[in-house]
């Protein structure tokens, strides 16, 4: 299937580009550029590297003003599944970004649909735009609605915001192999009157203490210290 006319995406996403070149190159995927440029410089990697920080700071930057009233730890998750694979692979079919990408014989079979292509691509349209009109305002204002979009689906989910084992769980989940559990540490008291210490630990490693008059609450604060402790290290 050959790439559709590019100013039929220009319109879709409602910027038209004083350099086309830019353009161009956002959607030159490496085994295009390969078989047909020469050699992978001529690709869309450069500019990806570039709009995923083009990315990140605009959803950071809508999140902070958006939400003041929600804290660092769940700022950072909202940030973080607003621009993982799922969701840009997302925004990039409401564009039908993958019919206008430039691919290898390799890629033409399934290239299109692929998350990590559609992903990458997504990425470097926003650098390409960036270079183009230097203007985050200008980035956000094509971004933004397809944050706001995901963000009221992310919300609308029954989970409250002081739920931290959830929010700590969605977050370790989304890194292959990481194993997330609840250790009870002590219980003292009479009946009536217990409290629980437990502690958080991340492939055999303690990242949290929490203690409550109940399991549920112990463990509670304990996932809120180890989210803060977690996203420090993984950011």
């Amino acid at each position: 299937m050959a790439p559709r006319d590019m100013s039929c995406l220009e319109e879709r996403i409602g910027y038209r580009f004083a350099d086309a070149t830019l353009l161009r190159r956002a959607l030159t995927h490496s085994s295009y550029a390969n078989e047909q440029m020469g050699g992978r410089d001529a690709s869309n990697e450069r500019l990806e590297f570039l709009g995923d920080s083009v990315l990140s700071l605009t959803v950071c930057n809508y999140l902070y003003h958006a939400y003041p009233e929600l804290p660092e730890g769940r700022l950072t998750v909202l940030r973080k599944n607003l621009v993982c694979q799922r969701a840009l692979t997302d925004y990039a079919q409401q564009i039908s970004l993958g019919s206008y990408l430039l691919l290898g014989k390799g890629e033409e079979k399934d290239g299109r649909e692929k998350p990590k292509l559609l992903e990458d691509a997504f990425e470097a349209l926003l650098g390409a735009m960036y270079l183009d009109s230097d203007s985050l305002p200008r980035i956000a204002e094509f971004l933004i609605p397809f944050v706001k979009t995901e963000l009221s689906k992310m919300l609308a989910e029954p989970q409250p915001l002081e739920d931290y084992k959830t929010l700590l769980q969605q977050y370790v989940q989304q890194t292959p192999g990481e194993e997330l559990r609840y250790e009870k540490i002590s219980e003292t008291g009479p009946d009536n009157a217990k409290t629980f210490t437990v502690r958080v630990l991340i492939n055999s490693n303690e990242f949290g203490k929490g203690v409550g008059s109940s399991k549920k609450e112990a463990e509670q604060n304990a996932a809120r210290e180890a989210l803060k402790h977690y996203l420090r290290l993984v950011q």
